[in-house]
């Protein structure tokens, strides 16, 4: 283990100790605390540190065994993260620190979860996120999609690796309900009722001030991350673009019992609007409404249940006032994208990052694959096993797949809302995606089954992607599949023909990485691993280096930092 030391050196000026502040030998900041990290691990250099911690004044340098516990030193500095926001992102987030040895606290401004439903489904490839992770049985039984559109044209989704074809029937409760167990599990602290109100950081840590039930309080962590929401009050705070354009237009949604409606997938258009009706379990069904050339109401709180009701009788004719409401909401075509996605030591993940018109539910989907793919980096970091370039990659790779997804949900919110005018590019666009190639290629960009990282050189066409589904034969008999191999979250170095010295190449990086020797079982022709010698996977589940692809060791360190010792 590496020996670390806190120095503050407001304790350390003027009392004849200079040694203790070499800068060849500490890492220093213009004032307050600084870290110094020996280069070994034979033990010589934490005996040095604490010689020199004992001819100092009492706190001047605290001196620790490991390079994780810097944040403990002070006493508040109780987490590596906070996590701002406890839905589907930012539980999903907390779980995977926690996964990657990071000390997680999640704040939530409401005094419970969620009960509401705003996500009803998950794509292919948060289905597969999932699966990764042991989770897909929590959810019990799941109905594939009756059927699919995009911006009111059918389309079918079910496409993938057979079986993940997108499901629908998960409300958002049930998704937060699956995902808070899970992250208790491991070991998250989640703080209902806890109202972050201000956010500063200054370079050094992030201070957050939280009005809780027994008063206000100061949280200071190494890093936070907000997932609150379109709203963000992290976002508007830390100095983040967010550019775009506001809302034009206010759908009204409603879930309701005692209502009797034919289905309604895809919309049903009426000469000045537009309807959907969509059966949900337990006997609710989810009504939305659009009023063409009526602009967003004022004021920032739900409609009364009535102002749906008078909204769907003068688009429809229909009278559905004597439902019982469940919940009520609305929602806009705003479409804005945050300018990056870190700042500082503060990042944001999910709709804090990006908001849009919520068609097919795409913005918890891609908010929960944010979550995965910042997770596993900033509990590296803050562990210390791997440096800021890793963070940074986190921007380059999603910022990309937000932009996609504004872009596209722009084009459905046309398509969706627009009039007549709409109407002959919707028919061509309607035969267009009967064909099963282009109904994938679609399929594949809203779920994100078609995301391609820039991991690094090569031309593999795994390099970049995401593990395809596989059966593996392991060598003591035993059976198992790709995503068996990332339940723990960790990276894999899958050997599936003759080792070449792969293992031994890997041996350095055995605390963060598992080398399994395997080969494909069943029929490996129709596997996306056919011809693959060996592929290291990250914890996210994307392929990072292929045996065809230059230097093992040089794809370890980029992916997981540099070897201990």
């Amino acid at each position: 283990m590496r020996a670390v030391a806190h120095v503050d050196r407001t304790l350390c000026y003027g009392t004849g100790m200079c040694e203790a502040m070499d800068p060849a030998l500490f890492e220093l900041t213009d004032d307050g605390p600084a870290v110094f990290r020996t280069s070994g691990v034979d033990g010589t250099g934490l005996v040095r540190l604490r010689e020199i911690a004992e001819c100092c004044p009492a706190g001047a340098i605290t001196v620790i065994a490991s390079e994780s516990q810097v944040r403990k030193v002070r006493a508040e500095m109780e987490w590596d993260v906070i996590v701002v926001g406890a839905g589907p992102v930012g539980l999903m987030l907390a779980a995977e620190l926690r996964l990657a040895g990071a000390a997680v606290v999640v704040l939530e401004k409401e005094s419970g979860s969620s009960a509401e439903s705003r996500g009803m489904g998950f794509t292919a490839r948060t289905l597969e996120v999932f699966d990764q992770r042991g989770l897909l049985e929590r959810f019990g039984a799941l109905a594939p999609a009756p059927g699919g559109h995009f911006g009111s044209v059918p389309v079918d989704y079910a496409v993938g690796d057979g079986e993940h074809a997108s499901v629908t029937g998960v409300s958002q409760a049930r998704t937060v309900a699956v995902l808070g167990d899970w992250a208790r599990e491991l070991g998250v602290e989640l703080r209902y009722g806890n109202r972050v109100v201000a956010v500063e950081d200054d370079g050094r840590h992030v201070e957050v001030r939280v009005e809780t039930p027994s008063g206000e309080q100061l949280l200071t962590a190494p890093y936070l991350v907000g997932c609150d929401g379109g709203r963000s009050l992290v976002r508007r705070s830390c100095g983040f673009g967010f550019p775009g354009v506001d809302a034009t237009t206010e759908l009204l949604l409603a879930d309701v019992r005692d209502l009797d409606l034919d289905p309604l997938w895809s919309g049903g258009r009426r000469p000045n609007g537009m309807l959907l009706a969509a059966p949900l379990p337990d006997g609710v069904m989810r009504v939305v409404v659009h009023e063409r050339g009526r602009p967003p109401r004022t004021g920032s709180g739900p409609p009364e249940f009535r102002e749906v009701a008078e909204a769907w009788q003068r688009v429809s004719g229909e009278d559905i006032s004597g439902a019982t409401p469940v919940w009520v909401s609305s929602f806009g075509d705003a479409a804005r994208q945050a300018s990056e996605y870190r700042h500082g030591r503060v990042l944001l993940a999910g709709d804090a990052a990006h908001v849009h018109l919520p068609a097919g539910g795409q913005g918890m989907n891609v908010g929960i694959q944010d979550a995965v793919n910042l997770g596993w980096r900033l509990g590296a970091v803050v562990t210390g096993r791997a440096d800021e370039p890793l963070l940074n990659a986190y921007h380059a790779e999603r910022h990309p797949v937000g932009a996609e997804l504004v872009r596209n949900t722009r084009a459905q919110a046309a398509l969706f809302l627009g009039g007549d005018e709409m109407q002959p590019l919707r028919e061509v666009l309607g035969r267009v995606f009967r064909g099963e190639a282009a109904a994938q290629e679609l399929a594949s960009m809203v779920s994100g089954l078609d995301i391609r990282y820039d991991v690094g050189p090569g031309d593999h066409p795994l390099l970049g992607r995401r593990l395809p589904g596989a059966a593996l034969a392991l060598p003591d008999g035993g059976r198992v599949t790709t995503m068996d191999l990332l339940r723990s979250a960790r990276g894999v170095l899958l050997v599936l023909g003759g080792d070449h010295g792969y293992a031994a190449a890997a041996e350095g990086w055995k605390d963060r990485v598992d080398v399994v020797a395997a080969r494909l079982a069943g029929d490996p022709p129709s596997s996306g691993l056919s011809g693959t010698g060996a592929l290291l996977v990250r914890p996210d589940g994307y392929v990072a280096w292929t045996n065809a692809d230059g230097d093992l060791g040089t794809a370890l360190r980029r992916h997981f930092g540099e070897a201990p010792g």
